[in-house]
């Protein structure tokens, strides 16, 4: 049996890895064809300032969170329709808000701690069992929504006012999309970290986009490319004692530089 199996919290990483990567390239490949890819980036940043209010309150990191991220979700939503900003303005504001947020609660909780470097760059040691319920919970949550109404999310996702002309409640699927997103980066925090959790979430997607012919199986290519980079990223940290997360994203990019070549070929 190979070295990797034999550890407790190896094993524990890989199966959190398997359900991560199969829940975060579902929801990016609606956010990258939507052209939404940094409202991920923006949600992982106001999520760091869920998980530094909870080390400074003492709560579980995961709850806070994904309240402080739910939070985010809305306003984000609420301030990108409202015609008031462009969308992109809106998305840099709480972007640079929870990231100040953040940095101010890490302060108060005495400074970049073991804890709050393990959740900004993610660590395959400290995957608990309860970690694994967490993100079965909150991935069931994700792809279960995503199942029952896919069709809703394919229409808006390709043409928005058709889909508003149908009756399909645009805006509140808008506002469903995001809050998915946000639920998607807590579910990624813990073996990616706050900061790569939106690369896991788009690279993927992109690369499938690439090399896919319809829908369907870009979301079924996303999840694989995803699944082979996490594996092999996992795998990499463990035998070379390197972050867990950049070993996971740098494959990602390798998938997609290799995808962007081989389409290029005549």
């Amino acid at each position: 049996m190979p070295e990797i199996f034999q550890y407790g919290f190896m094993l524990r990483a890989l199966a959190a890895g398997l359900m991560i990567g199969t829940i975060a390239p579902t929801i990016g490949v609606f956010l990258v064809l939507r052209r939404l890819s940094l409202i991920a980036d923006t949600l992982a940043h106001v999520a760091l300032a869920g998980v530094a209010l909870a080390l400074l309150t003492g709560i579980h990191p995961a709850v806070g969170a994904l309240a402080v991220a739910l939070i985010g979700a809305v306003g984000v939503e609420r301030l990108r329709v409202s015609g008031r900003l462009y969308g992109e303005a809106a998305l840099a504001i709480f972007l640079s808000g929870g990231l100040a947020l953040a940095v101010v609660l890490i302060g108060l909780g005495g400074g970049f701690t073991v804890d709050v470097f393990s959740y900004l760059f993610g660590s395959i040691t400290v995957v608990q069992p309860r970690d694994l319920w967490v993100i079965l919970l909150l991935g069931m949550v994700v792809l279960g929504t995503v199942v029952l109404l896919y069709k809703e999310l394919f229409a808006i996702t390709f043409d928005e006012e058709a889909a508003r002309v149908q009756g399909v409640p645009v805006d509140s699927l808008n506002l469903l999309v995001t809050v998915l997103v946000a639920t998607t980066v807590v579910v990624a925090m813990r073996v990616v970290g706050v900061l790569l959790t939106s690369a896991l979430i788009v690279i993927p997607a992109a690369t499938a986009l690439r090399l896919a012919r319809n829908f369907r199986s870009a979301l079924l290519i996303a999840v694989l490319a995803a699944l082979a980079a996490v594996v092999v990223g996992i795998v990499l940290s463990f035998y070379l004692n390197i972050a867990a997360g950049g070993a996971i994203v740098a494959s990602a990019i390798i998938l997609f530089a290799a995808s962007a070549l081989a389409v290029r070929r005549p």
